[in-house]
């Protein structure tokens, strides 16, 4: 039985900017014994300035990306921006990257999202090497050179600051079998947006690799309330959103988890209604067993038993956001 940690993940902010009393959620979670802080980005807000932001001000949570995208920096710049955060939170500091999506990508980078996985392996390499430090980086891929080909200045480097740890932890955000595999194979760490322990099976195969300190850090939403239906409908929008209007009908990642857990047929119509405009309607077909599945929700006896099933799981660490007082159910919940 897995002794389950819990992270705090303040994720991307809205439109709105910053999310109110962040900072006193964050010590809170601390207080409350929680292992970890996290943030994230998208297309708005990055996710290492927050970081340091508010985990200057805590003293031993691990502070992680969840995600740090890779098309948003080159991999010398993503080095260096954790080599900079290791030393300052003393070790801290988990490098989660993740390849984003083909719109985000695309058309908010404005590069290629070709070959995500042979550019997530070498943009890994080189990060590993710049950690290591042990003799100026040189690499020839497919997708990234360093120096420039044909320069006629550039010249091979390392990194001027001896980073505080060489083996900085990395963790990969992975969908498919085949990025989870990669992930046991070159990095600490998985980090899981949507899994299920009622669906290990499907996992099982890309993490057939994974050795004892292997982390899976699990995205999974809180809802306390006495109603599960009720709970569920606070869930289904973002779901909805997720597995209907994340990219394109026949290029979303997003969508192939459910799908793989026998949903094909819900998430067909989540896709109909969502990318047809129907949002509402899209959200009321993602099905409660879907949510309860991927989620905790109902009476807190209900989550309570539902969480014996994640301790049994290969899932390490819970990640859960929300505001203060879901935090503070979280940890007596999961930590007791």
């Amino acid at each position: 039985m897995t002794d389950l940690k819990l992270g705090y993940n303040v994720g991307y902010w809205p439109s709105s900017g910053p999310p109110p009393n962040a900072q006193e959620t964050v010590l809170e979670a601390e207080k409350l014994g929680y292992d970890s802080l996290w943030t994230a980005e998208a297309y708005g807000s990055d996710a290492l300035t927050p970081l340091a932001w508010w985990g200057s001000h805590t003293q031993r949570l691990n502070l992680g990306t969840a995600i740090a995208q890779l098309s948003a920096r080159t991999p010398a710049a993503t080095a260096m921006a954790a080599i900079t955060m290791d030393h300052l939170s003393g070790g801290r500091f988990i490098l989660g990257l993740g390849v984003s999506g083909p719109q985000v990508v695309e058309g908010w980078y404005g590069q290629s999202f070709a070959k995500p996985l042979a550019r997530t392996r070498e943009y890994i390499e080189i990060l590993r090497r710049i950690f290591a430090r042990k003799e100026p980086v040189v690499f020839e891929g497919e997708h990234y050179a360093l120096p420039l080909p044909g320069t006629e200045l550039g010249k091979p480097l390392k990194s001027i600051v001896r980073p505080l740890r060489e083996d900085i932890p990395i963790y990969l955000a992975a969908q498919g079998p085949k990025n989870i595999a990669m992930a046991t194979e070159l990095c600490q760490g998985w980090l899981a947006l949507f899994y299920s322990p009622d669906a290990a099976e499907i996992y099982a195969d890309a993490l057939a690799r994974a050795d004892d300190d292997f982390q899976v850090v699990a995205t999974v939403p809180l809802i306390v309330h006495d109603d599960v239906e009720e709970a569920a409908n606070y869930l289904r929008p973002m779901y909805a959103l997720y597995f209907g209007g994340m990219g394109a009908r026949e290029a979303n990642f997003h969508a192939n988890v459910p799908i793989r857990m026998g949903y094909e047929d819900a998430v067909r119509t989540i896709q109909d209604a969502y990318l047809d405009g129907r949002k509402d309607e899209a959200a009321a077909a993602v099905p409660t067993e879907l949510v309860e599945k991927l989620a905790l929700i109902g009476p807190a006896d209900k989550i309570r038993n539902d969480l014996e099933a994640w301790r049994e799981s290969r899932v390490n660490t819970l990640l859960m956001g929300g505001g203060i007082e879901q935090v503070r159910q979280a940890a007596e919940l999961v930590l007791g």
